[in-house]
C-alpha cells in the first residue's frame, strides 16, 4: 500500500523534487489542491530550482488551483502542460507546447499538432462560448481500434452519436474566442437543473476561487421540482472555520459567479473527500452518500476510506436540503 501524499509530512513532495533534482512534475488537480491547502511554507522550506516543466492531467484544473501550480511550485518560470487525453485515446489529445503555446489559467489549449476536435451538440459545432460534447473528427496513430469479442459495443460507444468518423469522447467542453478548449469534465457529470445544463467542474471551480477553500466535490441529488440541484462537499483552508455564515457566503459566491441556478442546495463541511492512491476525488461514492443511499459499494481503492464513514455521520448527524 502506498503512502499518502503529504505522508510523513506535508513537503514529502517537495523534499523528494530537491533531495533528487526533479525536473518534471506530472500530477491531478486534486493532489495540487491538497497541496495548496497545506500552505505555501511547505513549498517555499525546499529548493525547486530543477524544476522545468510542471504537468496537469485527470480532471479539468481550475483557474486558482492552476495560478498557485505556476507562482508557488513553478516560480512563474515552468510552463504548465495541462493535457486532456483518455486511456482510449491512448496519448495527449489536446495540450499545450511547453514554450510555444500560450497559456490561458485552466484551459487545456488546442489539439495536439495532426489532430483535429470540435464541441458539438445534436445540432451540430456549437458556436464560441457554448457547452457541447467533445469529439475528435480526425484519426491518430494510437488510438483505440476495439474492443475485446465486442466490436459492436465498440462502434456504438464510440462512434454511432455523431456518426462514423467523428470519436466521441463522453466529455463536455466549451471552445472560447481564441479556439482555446476548456474541458467542463464527463457529461455523465452533467446537472440538469431545472432544464439548464450545468457542469459539476463549473461549480467545483466557483467553489474553489473564494479564499476560504481548499478542495471542493458537487454531485447532483434528486430535487421534486428542478430535477436536480447541486449539493457541495467542501474542505476549507487552515485558518478557516465551518459557520452557517461561510456557508451563506458560499451559495453566494457561486451564484454571483456562474448565476442562480448554479447555487448549491446545501454545503456540508469536511476534513477530506473520498480519494484514490492517485489523488483522484471519487464523486461516485459522494453522490450515493448525499442521495442518502446505503449502499456506497466497494471503498477499497481508497487511500482514505475511513473518511467514507465520517461523511455518513455527519449527513446523518445535520439537516440537510435533499
Amino acid at each position: 500500500m502506498r503512502a499518502p501524499l503529504d505522508y510523513p509530512k506535508p513537503d514529502r513532495w517537495w523534499e523528494i523534487i530537491e533531495k533528487y533534482k526533479v525536473s518534471i512534475l506530472y500530477t491531478a488537480p486534486t493532489a495540487i489542491r491538497m497541496c495548496m491547502k497545506k500552505g505555501d511554507e511547505w513549498v517555499n522550506m525546499h529548493d525547486l530550482s530543477s524544476l522545468r516543466l510542471l504537468g496537469s492531467v485527470g480532471e479539468p484544473i481550475n483557474p486558482e488551483a492552476w495560478l498557485w501550480y505556476y507562482k508557488v511550485v513553478g516560480k512563474e518560470r515552468c510552463p504548465i502542460v495541462d493535457t486532456w487525453w483518455m486511456t482510449e485515446t491512448g496519448m495527449h489529445i489536446i495540450t499545450p507546447l511547453p514554450g510555444v503555446t500560450k497559456l490561458k489559467p485552466g484551459s487545456a489549449t488546442f489539439p495536439f499538432p495532426g489532430i483535429k476536435a470540435e464541441v458539438r451538440d445534436e445540432n451540430g459545432v456549437v458556436p464560441p462560448g457554448q457547452k457541447g460534447e467533445l469529439v475528435i473528427t480526425t484519426p491518430w496513430p494510437s488510438m483505440l481500434r476495439g474492443l475485446y469479442n465486442a466490436h459492436e459495443k465498440y462502434v456504438e460507444e464510440y462512434w454511432s452519436k455523431y456518426g462514423l468518423g467523428n470519436f466521441y469522447t463522453g466529455d463536455g467542453a466549451i471552445i472560447d474566442e481564441d479556439g482555446y478548449f476548456w474541458l467542463l469534465g464527463r457529461v455523465g457529470d452533467v446537472l440538469n437543473v431545472a432544464g439548464h445544463r450545468l457542469g459539476t467542474a463549473e461549480v467545483e471551480s466557483a467553489l474553489v476561487d473564494h479564499p476560504s477553500v481548499a478542495e471542493s466535490a458537487v454531485v447532483g441529488i434528486p430535487h421534486d421540482i428542478k430535477g436536480q440541484v447541486p449539493f457541495a462537499y467542501v474542505v476549507l483552508r487552515q485558518g478557516y472555520s465551518p459557520s452557517d455564515e461561510l456557508k451563506k457566503e458560499l451559495i453566494n459566491h457561486v451564484s454571483k459567479l456562474i448565476g442562480p441556478t448554479a447555487r448549491p442546495s446545501d454545503i456540508l463541511f469536511v476534513e477530506d473527500l473520498p480519494k484514490t492512491r492517485s489523488g483522484k476525488i471519487m464523486r461516485r461514492i459522494l453522490k450515493k452518500l448525499a442521495s442518502g443511499e446505503e449502499q456506497i459499494g466497494d471503498t477499497t481503492t481508497l487511500q482514505n476510506p475511513e473518511i467514507v464513514d465520517e461523511i455518513h455521520r455527519e449527513l446523518k448527524n445535520n439537516h440537510f436540503n435533499r
